[in-house]
């Protein structure tokens, strides 16, 4: 009954048929479950604990790995303490002995969550980590860590140019599109809407009646968001077209201006920028829904002292989309985490973005405002998925749907202080997943697809280069 019992005491921590994986399996010796079963109410040494790893094939560990997982709650990218099994009494004053079940676990939870976080297999993960000393360890770690303060010791950035939240629409491509960036787009504009106003010999109409007469499916979003401050407002005469037409002008070339220098300012500061927030906006709401939650996630007490540098898509403007997307690319790889806030309609750009931070293992929260695609994004979207090129790590995205949410994720983040809980595939044991606690989102996994897995890491970390096909040989070049 020992063994029937160890199996499902340790069930968490079977993964695979070999390695760390295997500690606690249908296999197991019974040297193992007899020293195993010592902590039922009794300790058990380093070397012990040592012995026992051996003779599961799990392979043995250095002094400083065993200090680093089951003597010490260190600081760590994330915070050790919060995982299960933690119990204070038994890490404080720990003279090298593992002391309970709960003391052993909460030591391979940890292995497990960093083996799932930063090496994508958690065979890989102790291989790579338990011949190393205490210090390398710590400096491992600590690399992986952010320096919260010297986030906070930055202070405040320079100051944006304020833009009223309903101008701020004014900025999109779309309007600039209408008036333009020269005379000569601006004066195009006005003319083809007094032709247009010609046309009706003095019948009463409004901006709307007259943008949906001049417009077809290509333009007439573009036209309608333009005017969008004045399209019930009737038209008398060509004088009052072209006093609102001036007053919508002035209002968006204000607005650009100021939009402008805002990039400016983000420019100056990407080196330092923290929270890259992506989006897609085509109407006015869209750019107000926008600029109150980032007003909402940001302004947010739990921040105030991070002093956190973010880029705000309704706060900036460029010359044009090529130039805006070269910028948008360079904050994407400079950023530390992005923010992707769902729309009314998809958008290549901000999926792209998305993908591009995933794919650099930045952490990326998915903000769904209106908590409809919450469990889309969570479970079915493309790009909750993907893997870190650098490091074949597969990595998902947290997805929310409260900006308390995540501001508590910035915050956590940003400190240090995430929590994780590790689980079971449904229906596949050994298929593992790390998910966020705050939000139960699936942010790292691995398969217990045997062919999967070493096809993979084959492939991706093992391959040699003088015997790898032309196509990969020319991928590996561009990749140096």
């Amino acid at each position: 009954m020992e063994k029937e019992r160890l199996l499902t005491e340790y069930e968490l921590f079977r993964c695979s048929d070999s390695g760390i994986g295997s500690l606690v399996c249908d296999g197991i010796p019974e040297d193992v479950v007899a020293g195993l079963s010592r902590l039922d109410d009794g300790a058990i040494s380093k070397v012990q604990l040592n012995q026992l790893f051996v003779l599961s094939r799990a392979g043995s560990m250095s002094d400083g790995f065993f200090t680093y997982y089951w003597c010490l709650a260190p600081e760590h990218p994330y915070n050790v303490t919060t995982l299960p099994y933690y119990k204070k009494e038994s890490v404080e004053n720990n003279a090298q002995h593992v002391v309970s079940h709960d003391h052993l676990k909460w030591g391979l939870y940890r292995l497990f969550v960093d083996g799932l976080l930063y090496f994508g297999n958690i065979t890989a993960a102790y291989e790579f980590l338990r011949s190393k000393n205490f210090e390398a360890l710590k400096e491992f770690f600590a690399q992986k860590r952010f320096d919260t303060a010297a986030i906070s010791q930055r202070g405040p950035s320079l100051a944006l140019q304020d833009i009223a939240k309903d101008d701020r629409y004014l900025i999109s491509e779309m309007v600039c599109k209408t008036f333009g960036d020269i005379p000569e787009e601006k004066d195009a504009a006005h003319e083809r809407l007094l032709a247009a106003l010609r046309e009706r010999k003095g019948a009463p109409t409004t901006f709307r009646q007259l943008l949906e007469g001049i417009s077809d499916s290509n333009d007439r979003t573009q036209l309608l968001l333009s005017f969008d401050e004045v399209l019930d407002a009737s038209l008398t005469d060509e004088n009052e077209l072209t006093r609102r037409f001036e007053e919508q002008f002035e209002r968006f070339y204000a607005a650009r201006q100021r939009a402008s220098r805002n990039t400016e300012l983000y420019l100056s500061m990407v080196n330092d920028l923290d929270v890259y927030v992506a989006t897609s906006m085509r109407s006015r709401q869209n750019f107000r829904d926008m600029a109150d939650a980032c007003e909402l996630i940001f302004a947010d007490n739990r921040l105030k002292d991070l002093h956190l540098r973010y880029f705000d898509p309704t706060m900036s403007a460029a010359k044009g989309h090529e130039d805006k997307g070269l910028i948008e690319c360079l904050m994407v790889k400079c950023a530390k985490v992005l923010i992707y806030c769902e729309g009314e309609k998809e958008s290549y750009g901000k999926d792209a973005e998305a993908a591009m931070a995933l794919s650099l293992g930045k952490p990326v929260i998915f903000y769904c405002d209106k908590g409809v695609k919450t469990t889309f994004y969570r479970d079915v979207h493309p790009l909750s998925r993907l893997i870190d090129f650098r490091s074949g790590v597969a990595v998902g995205a947290i997805v929310s749907d409260s900006t308390s949410e995540v501001s508590e994720l910035l915050k956590r983040i940003f400190t240090n202080d995430m929590e994780y809980e590790i689980r079971h595939h449904d229906s596949r044991p050994g298929y593992l997943k790390l998910h966020e606690k705050l939000t139960g989102s699936v942010v790292r996994l691995q398969t217990n697809d045997e062919l999967i897995t070493a096809t993979f890491w084959n492939n991706y970390h093992n391959r040699d280069k003088r015997f790898s096909l032309a196509a990969g040989k020319e991928a590996e070049r561009l990749q140096e």
